[in-house]
Formats: structure tokens, sequence, C-alpha cells
């Protein structure tokens, strides 16, 4: 017989020679940062549809590319599959949010009321948690670059009875400038159509537990210090510009699966926002 069961003698080998690694197999998660093989194009996931991902380059150059093997991330081959939105429990799909996965609904049309959120990151870590709901009710989330802007803005857009507005602030403490500006627009004329919530971190990568990233607890960063630079030091990761803090969220959010990987104070916001806008 020449079926060997025991294999072949590992001595007729170089057994010396290293074992190539498999690359690891990555999520196409919205802000990846990933470079092809083939021809080094580089760029942010955008979207993913069906087995096609959407890359962004830093000039706003959209391509599009096969999900699978051929990528890079901070140099080391990946394979990237699409974002996995949806778990088993006890028989029934849930989503990553926890509630009861909605397969056989069509596409809704998006409602006028949205929710706001003060930056990119906010708005993917809510898209990766949250996303399979904020689909099925048709609300869309955008992002302010700034609670600053948001009086303004809440003019221009118009809220009303069917038109409301929920607000997701970073920081919304006693005496801090996002509380005063939450004050002023429940005091203003949008009060009944808009609701201003905020969970007490300074910045929302904060929400994700510190265990998920092998901590104890997030560092203390000085006040003179611009918090993100302020961690990724602390932590040993590179900062020196924009990319290298880029790279430090993709990290923190590929540990986010489902919302018991993020704190209490920022579930409950975001649940209660959700609840807000899509209030007949």
């Amino acid at each position: 017989m020449n079926d060997d069961r025991y294999g072949r003698d590992v001595l007729a080998t170089d057994w010396r020679k290293p074992k190539t690694v498999p690359p690891a197999i990555l999520e196409a998660g919205q802000g990846l940062v990933v470079e092809l093989v083939e021809n080094g194009f580089c760029g942010a996931v955008v979207g993913v549809e069906g087995r096609m991902v959407k890359l962004e380059d830093r000039r706003g150059k959209v391509r599009v590319f096969p999900l699978g093997p051929g990528f890079l991330v901070e140099g080391k081959p990946v394979v990237l599959r699409a974002p996995a939105t949806l778990t088993t429990s006890r028989g029934k799909l849930v989503s990553a949010s926890g509630s009861i996965a909605v397969t056989d609904a069509k596409a809704r049309v998006a409602r006028a009321s949205r929710i706001f959120v003060e930056g990119r990151h906010d708005a993917e870590l809510v898209e990766k948690v949250w996303g399979h709901d904020l689909r099925v009710e048709g609300v869309v989330v955008e992002y302010l670059e700034g609670v600053d802007h948001l009086e303004r803005l809440l003019g221009e857009f118009g809220p009303g009875p069917r038109k409301r507005v929920g607000v997701l602030v970073d920081h919304l403490v006693t005496g801090s400038k996002e509380s005063r500006i939450a004050q002023a627009v429940a005091r203003g004329p949008h009060s009944k159509h808009v609701l201003v919530v905020g969970h007490p971190y300074v910045d929302v990568w904060q929400s994700v537990k510190p265990g998920r990233l092998g901590l104890r607890a997030w560092p203390t960063i000085p006040r003179q210090t611009e918090w993100k630079h302020g961690i990724c030091a602390a932590l040993g990761w590179p900062h020196e510009d924009q990319a290298d803090i880029a790279r430090a969220w993709q990290r923190i959010l590929s540990r986010v699966d489902t919302y018991a990987d993020l704190e209490p104070q920022l579930l409950g916001r975001v649940e209660q926002l959700i609840d807000f806008v899509t209030a007949e």
C-alpha cells in the first residue's frame, strides 16, 4: 500500500527551514487601512458590497477589489473577509448589539430623523455594534467633526416631530464644554425634537473595555497632552502622524465584536438615542 497513515519521513525534507505562517484573517471593517500586494495601492475600507471591498486612498479616490488574500496590514499579509454582524444564541440570530436579528424584512427607506456623533471613530464604532439595528429601523448616522458645530447644524437641519435628532457626545460631564452645549440645546427652539446624551469618557476609545486590549485600565493622560497621541505613547504604539492614530484606532476597533466589549455608559446612551429617533 502507498498510503502511509503516519505521513512522510520528516527527515526527508529540510526540517530546519522555518514554516510559512498563514496570513491572518481580518474583517474588512470601516476605516481599516490596507495595502494591495499586487500594485501597492493603499486605502481605508469605506464599504463592503457582496464579495467586493471599497478602498479610499488619501486623495479621496475610491477603488473596488475582491475580498480575500492579496492585502497587507502594517506590512503583514492578511485575508480580508466581509464583517460578520450576526451570531447565533439559543437557536436565534442575534445582532452585535444583542438584539434579535431581523432577516426577512425589506430594506427600509431612511427616516428623516438622524443620529449625530462627534467624529469618524464614534460613527465606526456605532456602525460595528448597532449597524444591523439601524438599517432595520432606517436610521442614518452622521458625524459632526466636533460638537462645536451642533447648534449651527441644527439650524440648517430643522428638526421636527418626524425629523428628530439624537446626538451622542464625548466627555459629557458637569462643567465641560460639551455639557454647556447640551444645556443650550435643551433651552433652545429645537428642544422637543432633539436629544443630546453622552458618555463620561474623554474619547470614544475609552468606551472599549480595557480588558479587550489586555489592559487593566486605560492610561491616564496629562491634560496638556493631546489624548490620542498620549494614549498611543503610553501603550508604546506609533503616534507620529494621523496615519498612526488611524492604525491605532483600527487596532482597538478590531477588538470589538459585540456590545459585551463596550462599557455600559456608552451602551445605554446609544440605545436611548435609537429609541428617541424611531419613536412614532
